[in-house]
């Protein structure tokens, strides 16, 4: 028996337990889901009954639909015991789990796609490793070693390139921001959610650049995945929407509007003194400096050699890069020592042409007549992985607080 309340919300009847009973609440967000709704939360309460050993909820959260997927929701709800359903007249993912995660009391909240295209058995580690106190989140990962996945190539091509561009542009360390299969300790999450601000796809991207801006700890489960070919999502709407929010999270950061005041009893991984401060504005200059680079490369490339065009390319844009790094991420202000200062980033110049100019050759002699993309994403994807070298010798030697203050 189920009863709705004002604010769209079904309930189980007098079998269920009370919501604060549950340790664990898995989401389930919806929208025009009636074709397999029904058939998805009758497998996963099946399975988490069988074989998962903490106490569980499950809520469809049902944003926006305009089929049956409502109705189908409410009968769950008196159908399975500990199921419960709420709807929200707008659309978007994060939306619905920001509206169930922040009521939840629920040790820890999770949530996974109505397909249920993830092999069901890496929900317990997923868990487990929040519940034990090892993680504060936990994430599938489908680019894992051990990983299954079954997907089409463009959708393949598209996760890779993201996540490609989160660890480059935001320095993203975990491996796929994407994968609809997350879970978190329910405090945690709650004190996150005031500074996420998206309510669509890259709700859950934010709140990872969040809890690592913050120092907690995400750890990764490698999943099996075997993609709906029938998904509804609009593959490049949402890779530009995720742009977008690349961009806006890289302007807050900057701004220093990511902060948020964690729980005490929260331990943190602690980075060097300054890094936190460091890390992010440094990310944001390299795309910057990346984009510029891009863009020189391809006008120089109509008048030179690939060679020729990357190594100015990359020599303006380490000037400009340079002196970025220097007045923002490392807060050196005025003249002295700016000369110094370039030609010691200069040592890093030298490696990335080094890096870069061998690989666009070695591409030339294994394939003569290379394209012009082709060898633009060789240079840029070498000079990309070089970029964690750059920081290092900025932050360690070039920039480095006892040589400025050894000097004075």
């Amino acid at each position: 028996m189920t009863s709705s309340n004002p604010s769209g919300r079904a309930t189980p009847g007098s079998d269920g337990q009370a919501a604060e009973a549950h340790l664990t609440e898995v989401v389930i967000p919806i929208y025009n889901e009636e074709a397999v709704l029904a058939a998805s939360v009758h497998r996963l309460h099946a399975y988490l009954t069988e074989k998962f050993p903490y106490p569980f909820r499950i809520t469809v959260a049902d944003n926006g639909s305009t089929d049956g997927s409502w109705a189908i929701a409410e009968r769950l709800c008196g159908e399975l015991p500990g199921v419960g359903a709420v709807r929200l007249q707008e659309k978007g993912r994060g939306r619905a789990l920001r509206a169930v995660w922040s009521e939840s009391q629920a040790e820890v909240v999770a949530y996974m796609d109505v397909d249920l295209s993830i092999d069901l058995d890496a929900f317990l580690p997923l868990v487990a490793s929040v519940m034990s106190g090892h993680s504060d989140l936990a994430i599938g990962t489908r680019h894992a070693n051990g990983s299954t996945v079954h997907r089409t190539l463009k959708r393949a091509v598209l996760s890779r390139t993201y996540n490609f561009l989160l660890a480059t542009t935001l320095g993203a360390k975990f491996s796929d921001a994407q994968c609809g299969f997350k879970a978190g300790r329910r405090d945690v999450v709650q004190a996150l959610l005031p500074v996420v601000d998206d309510n669509k796809w890259f709700f859950d991207t934010e709140l990872l650049l969040a809890a690592q801006r913050h120092g907690l700890r995400i750890h990764e489960v490698p999943v099996d995945c075997m993609d709906d070919p029938n998904s509804s999502v609009d593959l490049f709407r949402t890779a530009r929407d995720d742009l977008a929010g690349m961009l806006r999270v890289g302007r807050r950061v900057i701004g220093g509007a990511l902060h948020v005041d964690l729980p005490s009893h929260v331990r943190r991984a602690k980075l060097p003194a300054g890094m936190a401060r460091q890390l992010p504005r440094f990310a944001v200059i390299g795309v910057l400096s990346s984009a510029a680079y891009l863009l020189l490369f391809l006008l120089l490339r109509t008048v030179m050699s690939g060679m020729a065009a990357n190594a100015v390319a990359l020599v303006l844009t380490t000037i400009g890069n340079t002196a970025a790094n220097r007045r923002f991420t490392f807060g050196v202000r005025g003249s002295r020592d700016v000369v110094r200062h370039q030609l010691e980033g200069g040592v890093d110049f030298i490696i990335r042409l080094l890096l870069s100019s061998g690989s666009v050759l070695l591409l030339h002699t294994l394939w003569p007549g290379a394209p012009r993309g082709v060898e633009l994403g060789v240079a840029y994807t070498v000079i990309a992985l070089a970029t964690v070298i750059r920081f290092v010798l900025l932050r360690v030697w070039v920039f480095n607080p006892r040589r400025r203050s050894g000097a004075r």
